[in-house]
């Protein structure tokens, strides 16, 4: 099949091959995905050091993931080569900046985008700030309240906190920022903002990164706040068989008691979307910078 993205035509392959096997999702239905939700997607992938997650025989085989950009793939899969964390090597980073390159990888049996903090033209500078909620156990509740607080923390900190779902187990919490500090700035503004959401429920949250230490909680995780480190992309799908979609949410969508991390996926997403407004329309709009002023934070997290 030959999909034209303007200049770029994209021919596709194996269209029948089934990347989901127990759920019947073809290579096809993948392509087709990653066409239709491009225009949402594409903002959060432009100018971005992207790791691929590949299936080339559907999820029944091991997969592999990828940095370096193939010497195979076309010139409109954009490169951008920087220094690993370690500044031991050079990779050859993959920037997905039209639709043509992302619907080209999804014939690659590219399943999930996992994307930079900072874009591809200042690495060192995030233009994000990310929380990752891990539930323990079986209990989502638990991580809808903690979402509320980390939102409730981020607002008192001065940015614009933004929801949504990974598509595995838990939710991100997630704030655009002005990409005018260093990942250790904010990794640390980071740090301070979790252990303030943890003190205000030390029984149920928790920054601690030791698995027996945790005693059971949920574990409020900003390790992605680094050079070199990734986090699922909005709009991504999962490589969990139902092809679970890391989804976008309105913070009001809590409140409807029947929020999961799986609860949209490849067959109701177009509809969600058909039926209401990108809740990261204006994400990079909201751009704000963390500040060095924790004392309305330090106040809050003492409050009962």
């Amino acid at each position: 099949m030959k999909l034209q993205f303007g200049p770029y035509t994209v021919e596709t392959s194996n269209d029948d091959k089934l990347l989901f096997p127990e759920s019947g999702i073809s290579k096809a239905d993948v392509v087709a995905y990653y066409r239709d939700i491009s225009d949402l997607m594409l903002p959060h992938l432009e100018d971005r050091c992207l790791t691929l997650q590949r299936f080339p025989d559907g999820l029944g085989d091991d997969g592999f993931f990828q940095q370096n950009r193939s010497d195979h793939f076309p010139d409109f899969v954009e490169c951008k080569p920087l220094d690993t964390a370690k500044g031991d090597d050079v990779v050859d980073h993959i920037v997905v900046n039209n639709a043509a390159a992302l619907v080209y990888l999804a014939d690659q049996a590219t399943i999930t985008f996992h994307g930079w903090l900072a874009p591809a033209s200042t690495p060192r500078r995030p233009d994000r700030v990310v929380f990752d909620l891990d539930p323990a156990r079986d209990d989502f509740d638990e991580v809808i309240d903690c979402a509320r607080l980390l939102g409730e923390a981020l607002e008192l900190s001065g940015l614009v906190p933004h929801l949504m779902t990974t598509g595995s187990r838990g939710l991100h919490v997630v704030a655009p920022l002005s990409g005018k500090q260093t990942f250790d700035e904010v990794r640390e503004f980071a740090r301070d903002v979790a252990r303030a959401t943890a003190d205000r429920q030390p029984k149920r949250f928790t920054t601690e990164q030791r698995k027996k230490a945790r005693r059971g909680r949920l574990y409020i995780d900003v390790g992605r706040n680094a050079y070199g480190q990734t986090a699922v992309l909005p709009y991504s799908l999962r490589a969990i068989e139902g092809a679970p979609i890391a989804t976008p949410l309105d913070w009001e969508e809590l409140s409807g008691g029947d929020v999961s991390p799986r609860q949209y996926h490849i067959g109701n997403l177009r509809r969600r979307m058909a039926q209401k407004k990108d809740p990261f329309a204006d994400f990079f709009k909201r751009k704000r910078g963390v500040s060095a002023d924790r004392r309305k934070l330090d106040d809050w997290r003492v409050e009962s």
